[in-house]
């Protein structure tokens, strides 16, 4: 069999394959919105996230303090590099409190 021959009997099993195929109905793509959480574990998933947030913020507020600290030795060594880094932590912080806000923004 030819390079032609085969490529005459796959078009015509694709031929028959689209025949059989369903007619598109232009229905409407489901939109789930925000999505329901599972029966009994929707409280339990908000409590943890409850959590995490509270150790972010823990943890920006520890970022926040141990910056400053190290820019108070550093200025007294006449250094101040640790700018920066007091930037990072500012960030993190936005970030941290917008979360929620930048989630809902892209879903």
């Amino acid at each position: 069999m030819t390079l032609i021959e085969h490529l005459d009997h796959l078009r015509t099993h694709l031929d028959h394959l689209i025949a059989l195929a369903p007619e598109p109905t232009n229905a409407p793509v489901p939109d789930p919105g925000g999505g329901a959480p599972p029966p009994g574990v929707g409280d339990k998933i908000l409590t943890v996230l409850k959590w995490v947030a509270y150790l972010a913020t823990t943890a920006c507020v520890g970022g926040v303090l141990y910056t400053a600290a190290k820019m108070a030795i550093s200025h007294r060594r006449g250094d101040d590099s640790n700018i920066s880094q007091l930037g990072w932590v500012f960030a993190a912080c936005m970030l941290i409190g917008s979360a929620s806000a930048v989630v809902s923004a892209l879903i």
